[in-house]
């Protein structure tokens, strides 16, 4: 049966920077897998970034995420039935930030999918700079994801809100009380890394499996979250990172943004942006398209354009 890995996390917590060290882990050993992207909206551009991957052992495939629930499931669906033909050893999901994990657990025990998939490990990535303010529905959506993860990655530990890790999981699990999941995470459950995941124990992580824990079901409407996409700003990196100050401080006027990313061409080069309230990471990358996207709740279209187009 070919494995299946469950890469989940919030925004931003840099999902898609450790799938390419993960996949790269697994090519390097002779496996042949595919990775499936989901990426809230249209454009997907986590597609863009792990392009360099594809080769005889690797192949991407993606699907359009926003839409309503069951659309959604279809796709994954039939996405899932495709990739079972092509020979993989592996396959390495990474939904949208905006996920709920029992969508996975549901349709991998469905048939045909269950005669061809076997859950492998199911991983979070968790962004340890922790916003200040996390909505209801986000905070939410996080604990689900930590209720079922074998394996609990921190991201962002030069930035980190607390003061140690044994802090950090204190907060985890008051999220986990909160939606009344009996989990209780501890230090052994963290599996640790520095940096962007250089020295993460991978061997460990293809091993991490997972964990069924019950909770408390919310339905929260997925139109609450949105998507704004901006082509062709001509907009510097300075400049998006005053501009990006304002709109990440003025949720009245913009909304509740919780991350931005894209591209920007700057002197014939691209750069990757990857941008939350905490945190701004810029990479340099070969290909590129000159697009920014806003993703967050309740967002005014009109006032974002406005801000990143003057």
């Amino acid at each position: 049966m070919i494995k299946i890995d469950l890469i989940t996390g919030f925004l931003g917590s840099g999902k898609t920077t450790f799938i390419k060290k993960y996949a790269k882990y697994l090519i390097d050993r002779g496996l042949k897998i595919g990775i499936l992207e989901n990426d809230y909206g249209a454009i997907n551009i986590d597609l863009m970034l792990l392009g360099d991957l594809i080769g005889d052992n690797c192949e991407l495939e993606m699907i359009i995420g926003g839409g309503d629930l069951e659309t959604h499931k279809r796709r994954f669906r039939t996405k899932l039935i495709a990739m079972a033909m092509s020979g993989y050893d592996r396959v390495l999901v990474e939904p949208s930030g905006i996920f709920e994990p029992e969508e996975f657990f549901d349709l991998l025990h469905e048939e045909p999918l269950d005669n061809w998939y076997e859950i492998g490990s199911v991983i979070n990535i968790v962004d340890i700079s922790f916003e200040s303010e996390i909505s209801e529905a986000s905070e939410y959506l996080l604990g689900t994801q930590l209720s079922s993860a074998g394996a609990i990655i921190f991201s962002k530990q030069e930035k980190p809100k607390y003061k140690d890790e044994a802090c950090s999981i204190a907060y985890l699990n008051s999220i986990l009380e909160r939606i009344r999941c009996k989990r209780i995470i501890k230090e052994d459950d963290i599996i640790s890394s520095v940096g962007k995941f250089d020295n993460c124990d991978f061997s460990r992580v293809t091993e991490a499996g997972y964990v069924l824990s019950d909770y408390e079901k919310k339905f929260f409407e997925i139109k609450d979250y949105s998507s704004v996409f901006i082509m062709n700003s001509a907009i510097t990196r300075e400049e998006l990172e005053n501009k990006a100050k304002d709109i990440f401080r003025n949720s009245d006027r913009f909304g509740k943004v919780i991350r931005i990313k894209g591209f920007i061409k700057e002197d014939e080069k691209y750069y990757f942006i990857n941008m939350t309230k905490n945190t701004m990471d810029t990479d340099g990358i070969e290909r590129g398209q000159d697009i920014l996207t806003v993703i967050g709740e309740e967002l005014n279209e009109t006032e974002i354009k406005k801000m990143l187009n003057e």
